[in-house]
């Protein structure tokens, strides 16, 4: 059984930061792709970064480069968001996904599409 559970959402004021986490269990952690996601209520749901569990490039949204750190700490089985520098257009929900590829190369790895497993979302909010 799959599960992604997301943590750390909160208000904050703009320039300020969180870190968001994501435990992950029933899903092979090794062989795993992992994004960040966030949505606000009536507009899509955007890829915000993405890793893989065996290491290599991260990928970041344009709108977020510079600002948002992914990491993720295999021992734990978990997945982490550093946001920094927040601005109030961050404000969303954000959500964990998952999916099993070999390398994050062989998906789009900011595409909601390409992801199997969410998570429940955590809110952020920036004002």
């Amino acid at each position: 059984h799959v599960q992604l559970v997301e943590s750390g959402g909160g208000s904050v004021q703009p320039g300020g930061s969180l870190t968001l986490s994501c435990a992950a269990s029933g899903i092979g952690y090794s062989r795993t792709c992992l994004g960040w996601f966030r949505q606000v209520a009536g507009k899509k749901r955007e890829g915000v970064a993405a890793l893989h569990t065996r290491g290599g490039g991260k990928v970041y949204a344009d709108s977020v480069k510079g600002r948002f750190i992914v990491s993720r700490d295999s021992a734990k089985n978990t997945v982490y968001l550093q946001m920094n520098s927040l601005k109030p257009e961050d404000t969303a929900t954000y959500y964990c996904a998952a999916t099993h590829y070999s390398l994050l190369t062989s998906i789009q790895p900011l595409g909601v599409r390409s992801y199997k497993y969410w998570g429940q979302g955590t809110q952020v909010t920036v004002s």
